[in-house]
């Protein structure tokens, strides 16, 4: 019998601007804290630590993890690009099901400002295949990198279906509204779609505030077994119903789509496998964290994890289906586009939310009667993790 997985503790800090925040072992060791807190367990009854990061040296996990405890356990450093924080997830959760009763999951990153480049220019660049297939596509502008695979895609998906620029800016509304109640999130003040739409262009069809920005902070999460949660009084606590991991297939880059290169396939394929494992479809999801580091990722997302059928994200939006008060509730937390993100913390703050909302926690952004959520992590590069969560009634 596969053993249950359940989290029963989470915990982050506030996330702040490049410059703004404490040092990234400062900020890990206070998600971590707070993680075990929020679960009742001493540092001294976990058997081993996960720590994800992007940017830091090379043993960054072992100094977040001392500022905890010093107990001699196996601390592993992950590092998978932007879904750092649910691969790490993903460790831990495997080392749970391998017999593991106890574990500790964090996710941090104290980041630079401007956007992402690459460190090393004396090796091949992990990105190069992504980076061809977007040449032979469209070329290369002055804009941020991300931007322009993540915008062209966009632009691919206009020229396909026709899709107004507004439907887009439409994603970031509703990412500054959502954020507005949630007191972690670090970009509250509304947005209206025309504000969105006025603020300058990064690449068509995305403006400055269709992007998330560089950001630092840190998440954690205590996973255990079941009877390690029986015999610490936890009654129905958070479990993972499924998860998955995909990288690139060769889609990505043979079939010389924007939309294929930027990770379409690995989170439709991730997506299936979450929904056969768990044995439920999307139609019984309540609420959902997912990847939006663009906002056409967003509407590209909610196609292939099967939130709306292919070409129906503009209605979708417009329907107000990716909202309270429709089918689903995307990014209650107000997502990357407003909270932040953290490349290694990401991951972690989205399970965070998500328990928050299984508990019906989550206070004035709490999805009313949430029993079923999905969490979608990306990373070019690249890879895909996706995590259902359940609560027993």
């Amino acid at each position: 019998m596969t053993r249950r997985i359940n989290v029963i503790g989470v915990g982050m800090v506030k996330f702040a601007k490049p410059g703004q925040s404490d040092p990234y072992n400062v900020m890990a060791a206070a998600a971590g804290k707070t993680a075990l807190e929020d679960a009742g367990v001493p540092y001294t009854e976990i058997e081993q630590a996960f720590a994800g990061y992007v940017f830091g040296d090379s043993t960054c996990g072992q100094r977040a993890i001392y500022d905890i405890g010093l107990t001699g356990i196996p601390v592993f450093n992950v590092n998978n690009n932007c879904s750092t924080g649910s691969s790490a997830l993903y460790l831990g959760a495997q080392a749970i099901a391998a017999g593991a009763e106890c574990v500790l999951v964090v996710g941090f990153e104290q980041m630079q400002k401007g956007a992402l480049g690459a460190k090393w220019d004396d090796r091949t660049n992990p990105m190069d295949r992504h980076v061809n297939v977007m040449n032979e596509v469209q070329g290369f502008t002055g804009a941020p990198g991300a931007a322009q695979m993540f915008g062209g895609a966009g632009r691919e998906y206009r020229w396909k279906y026709g899709t107004k620029r507004e439907t887009f800016a439409k994603i970031s509304e509703k990412a500054r509204k959502h954020a507005a109640k949630n007191p972690y999130a670090l970009f509250k003040e509304y947005l209206s779609v025309e504000q969105i739409l006025a603020s300058e262009e990064v690449f068509d069809p995305l403006t400055r505030f269709q992007c998330c920005p560089p950001t630092c902070g840190a998440a954690a999460a205590v996973l255990c077994s079941d009877d390690f949660a029986r015999k610490h009084g936890k009654s129905k606590p958070v479990y993972i119903a499924a998860q998955a991991m995909t990288t690139d297939f060769a889609t990505s880059f043979d079939e010389k789509s924007m939309i294929k290169m930027i990770g379409y396939d690995m989170a439709k394929a991730a997506a299936k496998k979450v929904y056969e494992q768990a044995g439920i479809g999307p139609d019984d999801v309540d609420v959902v964290e997912l990847h939006d580091c663009f906002t056409a990722n967003e509407l590209l997302t909610y196609e292939a994890i099967g939130l709306c059928p292919e070409g129906g994200a503009e209605k979708f939006i417009w329907d107000g289906d990716n909202t309270y008060g429709g089918k689903f509730v995307t990014n209650p937390s107000g997502g990357l586009l407003s909270k932040g993100h953290p490349l290694g913390a990401t991951g972690l703050a989205q399970c965070t939310e998500l328990t928050w909302q299984l508990r019906g926690t989550a206070g004035e952004r709490q999805v009313e009667g949430a029993k079923v959520a999905l969490q979608h992590n990306l990373g070019l590069g690249g890879a895909c993790v996706m995590t259902m969560y359940r609560r027993d009634a």
